[in-house]
């Protein structure tokens, strides 16, 4: 029965160490470390599955491929695999991978007809523990160790235990040749004949010339399946290194291992340069808030420092008219007020625990508060009670902040207004403010692009990449609309 790389590192040095490693494990290869011996060669070869079962003498699977005769001198090994359909336990018969010249029956492995364990027959020499001239157990590492007929260093044909068979014939002209069989040995990677375990290894003389090879089954039971049926001129032939030990594997690790290290130093780089660039984009944010608070000092304090400085001087040479010395004094009030509100507006502006959106919305409703408190308009604000919490960048902040106070100084001074409205909505990614009043409004169509601030509101939403609308109409009022984007917030992993 048949069945069926990264390249411009800075730090090459573990491409380097990979690369050694990789090309010692090459070396290694070539010299026959992994590979092995260099192979022989395999004369036969018969992947099966074949089922013998009730075959009588068998018939010949060989074909003239390979023969030996008595003047042979060479070594030659077999191999095949076993799964029986029978078991001996309970079925009596014989199977067995046995070696015909002509039709003169020779040597056979398998279960002798008389012997019950994994067993040769038809051998020059009779084991210790067998009772038919010709049949010799063969050791195994999984012996029978219970029952009235245990084989104590041997081993039962089992139904759907299937067992790998090793032999070795080493010819000798005109004599028995000298034959060593090993019950499933270790076939792994650096396994040989002399380093199998003497608990699988059996040796005997027989007659092992042969010009065919003949799977035999007689008596009880299914059957035995043979497979990987294979003749070669060295052990080696046979060895299968698991997975892990084949060379293709060890070169593909070390391929990946190469990649990984490579992908590593790749990602720290990366890492390391977006970390500089961070690095560089906080000190050039640093720098130019520096600078804004400078020129912020000298517009806002300086200006009004100026000015205090001049009412100070026009007072003392007024102090002869007192009517003009209070309209001095008044005006040196205003201004000090003004400083110190521009003072106000410059430390909330730089202090890091001012930089969150809470922050921002609540110092607009301070100054809202402070600005209409005891005058004709009434200021209503419209803020939601929870905030995200979310940071905002100190320029940001201060730049929405002065959009803000921009509209509501107009509102104020300008608009002749009964009620400003001030609005805050957020969303997930936007914040938009809006400073609604009902005073004069004015045509925004025909109206100077510098008058009333509109100018700075202006440059101050592009510098924030933010939208600004202003709607007015004389007679209906003003409405000035912010929204910006939320800066993304930094990664925690």
């Amino acid at each position: 029965m048949h069945a069926g790389s990264v390249t411009g590192s800075a730090h090459p040095q573990p491409f380097r160490a990979t690369a050694r490693v990789l090309a010692l494990a090459l070396g290694l290869m070539a010299l026959g470390d992994w590979a092995g011996p260099a192979r022989a060669a395999i004369l036969w070869r018969d992947p099966g599955p074949r089922l013998a079962h009730n075959t009588g003498q068998g018939s010949d699977i060989l074909h003239g491929a390979v023969r030996r005769d008595d003047s042979a001198s060479d070594t030659l090994y077999f191999k095949f695999h076993v799964d029986p359909l029978s078991d001996v336990s309970d079925e009596e018969y014989y199977a067995g991978f046995q070696l015909f010249e002509t039709n003169a029956y020779r040597l056979a492995i398998g279960n002798a007809p008389d012997a019950w364990a994994y067993s040769a027959f038809y051998t020059s020499e009779t084991g210790p523990s067998n009772k038919v001239a010709g049949d010799y157990d063969l050791y195994s590492s999984r012996p029978e160790l219970s029952g009235p007929d245990s084989f104590r260093p041997y081993e039962l044909p089992r139904r759907g235990n299937g067992r790998t068979i090793v032999f070795r014939v080493q010819y000798i002209p005109g004599g028995d040749d000298r034959v060593t069989v090993w019950l499933s040995p270790n076939l792994g990677l650096g396994a040989t004949p002399e380093n199998q375990p003497e608990s699988l290894t059996t040796t005997f003389k027989a007659n092992a010339s042969f010009d065919q090879i003949r799977l035999r089954h007689v008596g009880g039971g299914g059957g035995w399946v043979f497979s990987d049926m294979a003749i070669a001129t060295s052990f080696h032939d046979f060895i299968q290194p698991r997975l892990w030990q084949r060379w293709w594997f060890v070169v593909g690790a070390l391929v990946i291992l190469l990649g990984a290290v490579g992908a590593s130093v790749r990602f720290v780089e990366r890492r390391k340069f977006k970390l500089q660039l961070a690095r560089a984009e906080q000190e050039r944010a640093l720098a130019r808030e520096r600078a804004r608070i400078a020129q912020d000092l000298h517009d806002e304090l300086g200006a009004s420092l100026t000015r205090i400085s001049l009412l100070s001087d026009l007072a003392r040479a007024d102090k002869h008219d007192p009517t003009l010395v209070e309209t001095h004094v008044e005006k040196i009030s205003q201004s000090a007020a003004e400083s110190i509100r521009a003072l106000e507006e410059i430390v909330w502006a730089v202090r890091p625990g001012a930089d969150t959106l809470q922050s921002l919305v609540d110092y607009i409703a301070h100054v809202a508060n402070e600005m209409f408190i005891g005058g004709q308009t009434r200021c209503r604000l419209d803020l939601p009670h929870d905030l995200p919490a979310r940071p905002l960048p100190p320029e940001m902040r201060h730049n929405l902040f002065l959009v803000v106070k921009e509209a509501l100084t107009n509102a104020l001074k300008h608009a002749g207004a009964s009620e400003v409205h001030v609005q805050v909505k957020t969303d997930p990614r936007t914040l938009e403010i809006t400073v609604r009043d009902n005073g004069r409004g004015f045509d925004s169509a025909a109206a100077n692009p510098h008058r009333n601030g509109l100018e700075n509101m202006r440059r101050r939403a592009e510098s924030l990449r933010a939208r600004l609308t202003v709607q007015s109409a004389p007679g209906r009022g003003t409405t000035v609309r912010l929204a910006v984007d939320f800066p993304e917030q930094a990664s925690t992993r």
